[in-house]
């Protein structure tokens, strides 16, 4: 019995130690918590939303970390919320580049908010 216990301890101690922790595929930064609180109708100001979005981006390329899909598309969409036409327009674009199976939605934001611009 106490041999079968040692054997199990040993086994259970090898198992884990051969476990390793996954690297996450792209970073998120503050993404989540901005999305949360847009979503929420949170007072959170829009300015500030941006601020915490753009301190993401630059976070993610300083450690030449993946930017996870969607933050440059919100980003850009709180640019255009701001009446930042050329931000906005400039993140979607990334967006689109950055992961090209989201082009078509893109090119539909970007064609909606041309059209609520009146441009």
């Amino acid at each position: 019995m106490k041999n079968t216990v040692t054997i199990l301890a040993v086994i259970a101690a090898a198992t884990l130690a051969g476990c390793k922790t996954v690297k996450p595929l792209y970073y998120h930064g503050s993404y989540n918590q901005n999305i949360y609180q847009h979503f929420k109708a949170d007072e959170t100001d829009v300015g500030e939303q941006i601020n915490q979005l753009e301190e993401t981006v630059q976070m993610a390329e300083n450690n030449s970390m993946p930017i996870a899909p969607g933050i440059l598309a919100h980003l850009g969409y709180l640019h255009l919320k701001q009446g930042n036409l050329e931000s906005g327009f400039g993140y979607l674009e990334q967006e689109k580049a950055l992961f090209p199976e989201s082009a078509k939605y893109i090119d539909f934001l970007i064609k909606n908010a041309k059209g609520a611009q009146g441009e």
